[in-house]
């Protein structure tokens, strides 16, 4: 994690969300660099969640900016989805496919070879259940299926909402082995997490979301990178 900070990962001003009348969002400003590890902490329903689907441009911010690498996912989404690995709290496999035809799928779809998907199986510990049924797997290992799948991506930031859940002490360090891969490649990781102590080793810093915006004790200035970095509520 060296060099000078040109482009963040992520470069949020005052993005608002709301669902009908209600608003879960009120203004989230918040800039992570690449190479950066970031733990989102707040209550239950407090927005982490839904900030997380912002930057992976599965919903519109209903006000404010929010660049991923440069891009702004109002006027490119594609742009910045490309950019993203999203790993959300439901692992959102096909339960009917084995776990070698999810990943088999997933690599289609991302132009990867077969042997990537292989691969990807053998890094998160799966590949002795390559041929078993999503369904006959416990949450744990369909944990693993989705981690594998986000590897296959090659993403430039990635987004995790509470990756630890349904994970042993091996998926623990799974997860943190990866991140640390990641971040030596200069990727961004966002990481939305119910306790600290699983991610711990990883974090550079965390910032906390109270009624839909950062809390005024999460201005945090660093220095990473030989960029100054600051994050407002």
């Amino acid at each position: 994690m060296s060099g000078i900070v040109d482009v963040p990962a992520i470069d949020a001003t005052d993005v608002a969300r709301r669902y009908g009348s209600s608003w879960v969002l009120r203004g989230v400003t918040l800039r992570v660099a690449p190479g950066e590890v970031v733990g989102l902490l707040g209550a239950n329903g407090t927005g982490k969640s839904t900030f997380l689907r912002i930057v992976a441009t599965l919903v519109r911010p209903h006000a404010g900016v929010l660049r991923v690498v440069g891009h702004d996912v109002r006027t490119a989404p594609a742009r910045a989805r490309d950019a993203v690995g999203y790993l959300a709290h439901m692992p959102g496999l096909y339960d009917d496919l084995t776990v070698r035809e999810n990943l088999l799928f997933a690599a289609a779809m991302l132009d990867r070879r077969p042997q990537d998907a292989d691969a990807a199986l053998v890094r998160v510990g799966l590949g002795r259940a390559a041929e078993q049924r999503v369904r006959a797997l416990s949450s744990g290992m369909q944990r693993r299926v989705a981690i594998a799948r986000l590897v296959l991506r090659r993403p430039r930031v990635v987004l995790l909402d509470e990756p630890y859940s349904n994970l042993d002490a091996s998926g623990i360090d799974l997860v943190n082995a990866l991140i640390g891969e990641w971040t030596e490649a200069g990727v961004a990781a966002l990481i939305v997490l119910h306790e600290l102590a699983p991610a711990a080793g990883v974090l550079d810093r965390t910032v906390t979301i109270v009624d839909g915006r950062l809390a005024p004790n999460a201005t945090d200035h660093q220095r990473h990178g030989g960029a100054m970095l600051r994050v407002t509520g």
